[in-house]
């Protein structure tokens, strides 16, 4: 590690996520040379989270998972693989899990958020989620595993096996419907399982799909679902779940597979910081600046920021060219950029070849959505990566990558 002089400003960004690594290529394009930038994440790679749900469905995990170290190559950052337990804000030093201790001048939290279970019995236990790559790639083991083992089983146990439980009805709960419902049918087949026993059911609490996009959308969306094949049950709590059987308020459901995209929440790191004042969602209150209150070298971007809009990848991107062009112009004494928050676009696929997308004003629905959804991806991977490696993230973003013998064989 080279040490730092005492005049050089140490910058420590905190998350490998979007915000993270914004916030870093912003500080190193348009930061002063002579300050030293550590990012540090529990991860070696970055998980492009807008195509986790892709890899669920056989999609190679290339498109989701790229190393930290492509995307820094040549630049002049120090990437540390390290998991932050505790920052102090008074000594201004940030603490990980290996023992090492970072001292900083300027610290960027951007830890993102975490799945939360509302304290439902089982629920953290028995269900499936796929808010990392590790996740999604044990729910597509999961998922070939039960079409393996239950060829030969009597007919209660194939429709337990092959009923499939989706939680949460927000984009993400949509997005995987939508891609299952075509992809657990293929795989059925691939096994020599038979089709008609699957069954894809999409369980929202609330009285429609997508509570916070316009109704319109939501009915589009809901009318392209129940096409798919998918079965979409509103107004149903969770109550509790057990190895094989859901509870819900009004109705029981026997399933192996039940897979929570329903709640997140804050990560938990943030509330357990001394001095920070969190809201009712346990996020982080920032000031007009996006520095936490009464810690002005501490800034907080992306899904922690008490912020409108937070939670989604675009305003993580932009709460970082924020934050790192703030902590320019303190460097370098200039006027500090004042934060305002702007609604974020957002195209949804659902299944292969449809999309819904609104910009703006603007809606539009089909083919031509998702091919744009396709385009923003690649725009994305070549803001990141130099072009070659780009298009191979891409690229990879199209090819099966089978968790099992049986499928392999047939690709």
């Amino acid at each position: 590690m080279v040490m730092a002089s005492s005049s050089t400003k140490r910058i420590i960004i905190v998350g490998g996520g979007f915000g993270g690594i914004e916030t870093a290529l912003t500080l190193l394009r348009k930061g002063p040379r002579d300050a030293k930038i550590t990012l540090i994440s529990s991860s070696p790679h970055f998980e492009y989270t807008p195509a986790l749900y892709r890899v669920v469905a056989g999609v190679s995990p290339l498109e989701a998972c790229i190393p930290l170290q492509d995307i820094f190559e040549g630049k002049n950052i120090e990437i540390v693989r390290d998991t932050v337990v505790d920052v102090n804000i008074r000594e201004k030093r940030v603490s990980g899990s290996s023992g090492s201790v970072y001292i900083f001048d300027y610290c960027v939290l951007a830890v993102g958020s975490e799945a939360a279970y509302f304290d439902i019995p089982g629920l953290k236990e028995f269900s499936f989620g796929f808010k990392s790559i590790h996740q999604a790639l044990r729910l597509k083991r999961h998922l070939h595993e039960i079409f393996d083992s239950y060829t030969g089983g009597t007919h209660e146990e194939k429709v337990c096996a092959c009923h499939v439980l989706v939680v949460g009805a927000g984009a993400t709960g949509v997005e995987l419907s939508g891609e299952l419902s075509v992809y657990l049918r293929r795989l059925a087949r691939q096994h020599n399982f038979p089709p008609e026993f699957v069954t894809l059911d999409l369980i929202e609490a609330g009285p429609r799909i997508l509570p916070t996009l316009e109704e319109d959308v939501a009915k589009e969306v809901s009318y392209r679902l129940r096409n798919l094949g998918v079965n979409v049950f509103l107004n149903r709590t969770i109550m509790k779940e057990e190895a094989e059987t859901v509870f819900l308020k009004d109705m029981q459901m026997k399933t192996k597979t039940l897979i929570w995209a329903a709640g997140v929440r804050a990560h938990h790191l943030y509330k357990e910081i001394r001095g920070l004042t969190c809201d009712e969602k346990g996020r982080v209150i920032v000031d007009e600046f996006l520095r936490a209150a009464n810690a002005t070298d501490v800034y907080i971007i992306g899904d922690g920021a008490s912020t409108p809009y937070a939670g989604m990848a675009q305003t993580a991107l932009r709460d970082a060219r924020i934050a790192a062009k703030n902590i320019i112009a303190n460097l370098d004494g200039g006027k500090m950029f004042v934060y305002r928050p702007v609604a974020a676009s957002q195209i949804m696929p659902v299944g292969e070849g449809w999309a819904a997308a609104f910009i703006g004003h603007w809606r539009f629905y089909g083919k031509i959505a998702w091919w744009l959804r396709r385009i923003v991806d690649l725009r994305y991977f070549f803001s990141i990566l130099p072009p070659r490696k780009a298009l191979l993230v891409f690229k990879g973003g199209t090819s099966l990558c089978e968790s099992c013998e049986v499928c392999s064989e047939k690709i």
